[in-house]
């Protein structure tokens, strides 16, 4: 068929579907917790997403929550309209930024070594929140079951038979097993749909202001030049445009609010992680969606459950890939690039609004190179 041309479902993309798992799942349950939101409608349209994406662009570019958004709603306990309001706004930002050629002219100035930092910064803050959060949060035991799984997935990455992915999950369902009582899905397997919602004006608004803005320059750093930058690393072959991942990005976010699904973005981590575990079409986009198509319209009520039983450290062994995977993309050229990639990162990670204070300092500094005696020698 040709929606389908190009598109493999093999045992790799089947293992790539699972290589984001650590960054989308704690996000998306700890949304659905802190918001309340209907568990059913978040999955079946983050799903849908997926599938639309993968279908798009036939290469492993995989959708992800937006990243301050989620943080900030679990933080704040915000409520699931205000999260929706946010996510409508940020979609129509996106939209007015792509069709007025901005986009493409913020991409145009902003230079590529400073792109690579955004994507060494997001890699620092991948790994450090596996390494801090995921690996010891269940205490000896746990860290013992990171140390196997890490030795799983050093053994086995990049083998196209056996992929690592796959028995990484595998690992994890078997000591799911042994926490969930049989009851427990069972109680939770029913059909359900996505629900239809509305955002109010007030809503909006303060989900601009609330979370809108402060999403916005990580999204301009990760989801659209960096993802960018990623696509051309791992697939030379294909021309991505900016103005068409800016349109994807909007178009998601202008239909999510009014059936549930929270704001979402592509990911340059995401794109890596797929790509580690054995990703090379939108195969494992689909699979990803599918799945989550699946759960959310069978079992949604009962998902809280199935993600708290799957073990934390396995999590974030995939995690620690995915951002392994991203920091092997950062290539730097000359030690004026690596001072670039370095600052860029550091300050991304480490300063409040640290992505956006990271691409002005970065391109001030590239800017200045000429003049500065470092860059010279």
């Amino acid at each position: 068929m040709r929606l389908f041309e190009g598109i493999r479902f093999d045992r790799n993309e089947l293992a790539g579907a699972f290589g984001d798992l650590g960054t989308v799942l704690p996000l998306i349950v700890g949304m659905i917790l802190a918001a309340r939101l209907d568990c059913a409608s978040v999955l079946i349209m983050f799903g849908l997403m997926q599938i639309f994406t993968g279908l798009r662009y036939r290469i492993p570019m995989p959708v992800q929550p937006l990243k301050a958004m989620a943080t900030l709603v679990i933080a704040q306990k915000l409520s699931g309209s205000i999260l929706y309001g946010a996510g409508l706004a940020i979609g129509v930002i996106m939209l007015f930024l792509t069709l007025s050629g901005l986009l493409v002219r913020l991409g145009r100035i902003i230079p590529p070594t400073v792109v690579r930092g955004l994507q060494f910064g997001l890699a620092l803050q991948l790994g450090i929140l596996a390494l801090r959060e995921y690996v010891p949060s269940s205490g000896p035991s746990g860290m013992a079951l990171a140390l196997v799984a890490f030795l799983i997935g050093l053994v086995f990455l990049g083998n196209r038979r056996m992929p690592a992915a796959l028995l990484l999950i595998g690992l994890g369902v078997v000591f799911a097993c042994f926490k969930l009582q049989p009851q427990q899905v069972a109680e939770s397997l029913a059909l359900h749909v996505p629900l239809l919602h509305l955002p109010g004006w007030s809503d909006i608004a303060q989900g601009f202001l609330l979370l809108a803005l402060p999403q916005l320059p990580l999204s301009l750093g990760n989801s659209i030049l960096a993802t960018r930058q990623v696509s051309h690393d791992l697939f030379p072959e294909r021309s991505m445009r900016l103005k068409t991942i800016g349109l994807t990005y909007s178009l998601m976010n202008l239909v999510n609010p009014f059936l549930g699904g929270i704001p979402t973005c592509h990911g340059a981590g995401g794109m890596a992680g797929h790509y580690a575990f054995g990703g090379r079409t939108g195969g494992s986009v689909v699979i990803c969606g599918l799945t989550f198509i699946g759960v959310g319209l069978f079992l949604s009520q009962g998902f809280a459950a199935l993600v708290a039983a799957f073990p934390l450290p396995v999590l974030g062994i995939l995690l620690l890939f995915e951002a392994l995977s991203l920091i092997g993309l950062t290539r730097v050229d000359s030690r004026g690039d690596f001072l670039v990639v370095t600052l860029v990162g550091l300050l991304a990670v480490g300063l409040p609004y640290g992505f956006l204070i990271g691409m002005l300092v970065g391109t001030l500094v590239v800017a200045l190179s000429p003049h500065l005696s470092y860059f010279r020698t």
